[in-house]
């Protein structure tokens, strides 16, 4: 399973708002320099965020990003489904009726199970989890 870019840098960013959550608004360049993301790219990216509700965005000269809730709230499961609709393994397990083996399938019943699986580990891994790794590793670097 690849992870599309989108939801890598979406995640990113919601990690370096995690890491300052209560603090002032995070700079969209701020966020960019430190998390080795084009900032064109997080521009839009960030826009998409405050959208799904992830983030309250503030325009001005002390303006910023900020979650909009607590780090703890927010599920990596929540983030890939909004920033990757198609994040299924296979086209016909959100669809049945794109495949014409659909009924009588051999392997959808295991792609199935490796998504459950993925959703499962996405949905008990939350922010405030890998800003506190983030946190760790950087103090042992």
């Amino acid at each position: 399973m690849k992870i599309p870019m989108r939801v890598d840098y979406g995640v990113r960013a919601l990690v370096e708002l995690a890491l300052q959550y209560g603090d002032s608004p995070v700079q969209t360049a701020e966020i960019a320099a430190k998390q080795g993301i084009p900032e064109a790219y997080l521009d839009q990216l960030m826009a998409s965020l405050n959208k799904f509700g992830f983030v309250v965005s503030r325009r001005g000269p002390k303006g910023g990003h900020m979650l909009a809730m607590p780090p703890g709230d927010i599920n990596l499961s929540m983030v890939m489904s909004k920033l990757d609709a198609n994040s299924s393994p296979l086209d016909c397990l959100i669809n049945p009726l794109d495949c014409v083996l659909s009924d009588n399938c051999a392997q959808q019943e295991v792609w199935k199970s490796v998504e459950e699986a993925i959703l499962d580990v996405l949905s008990n891994i939350t922010l405030a989890n890998l800003a506190d790794r983030q946190l760790t590793m950087a103090a042992t670097h």
